[in-house]
């Protein structure tokens, strides 16, 4: 399914459905070498999904949630989920879209890549994802233009400090201002 997010489209299933992830991975012609991202649809869901939540994390959520910073963290290890090579992370977000965020609330967790192929621009609206995935998926969710067309700020906090992976939607520096601190940057 293809489906409206505040930054890009995105092409998503259940999280919990490897066959589907494996489908999902497929679409976009790429493997479980880059694993897939988890949109969540309220703040409290991230709780059930990883090992804890640390005070950090808390700090990012309320301060950008939802909207366009993604946090990886250790996932919960009594999930019984595929996402690609995780190295016992996953990759969460809430997304500040109504289309997405009601979607989130009915059916879960779902794990979300941007809608296109790998290698290509990501889809700023539906027509832009058909063009690009065509009929590799079966459900097209047309909320409109994407309001950022721009790709989540990406937070990696499995580490005793925050490194910023990919800046996006949200500057490095509004991430350093909701923790207190200079954040790193990956290079």
């Amino acid at each position: 399914m293809v489906l409206p997010t505040d930054t890009v489209y995105g092409i998503g299933c259940d999280a919990f459905d490897a066959a589907a992830v494996r489908s999902l991975l497929a679409a976009k012609g790429r493997g479980p070498d880059m694993p897939v991202p988890v949109l969540v649809g309220s703040w409290t869901t991230i709780d059930g999904l990883v090992l804890s939540v640390p005070r950090q994390a808390r700090a990012l959520i309320e301060a950008f949630w939802p909207g366009g910073l993604s946090l990886v963290l250790p996932h919960a290890p009594s999930l019984a989920w595929d996402l690609g090579q995780t190295r016992g992370t996953v990759m969460l977000r809430m997304p500040l879209h109504p289309v997405a965020l009601e979607l989130l609330r009915d059916v879960g967790p779902m794990a979300v890549s941007s809608a296109n192929k790998s290698g290509f621009p990501p889809a700023g609206t539906a027509a832009e994802a058909v063009e690009q995935l065509g009929e590799d998926v079966a459900v097209y969710l047309d909320g409109g233009p994407a309001t950022e067309n721009v790709a989540s700020t990406i937070v990696d906090l499995t580490g005793p400090d925050a490194v910023v992976l990919r800046e996006g939607a949200v500057p490095v520096a509004e991430v350093s201002k909701a923790l207190g601190v200079e954040v790193e940057v990956a290079r």
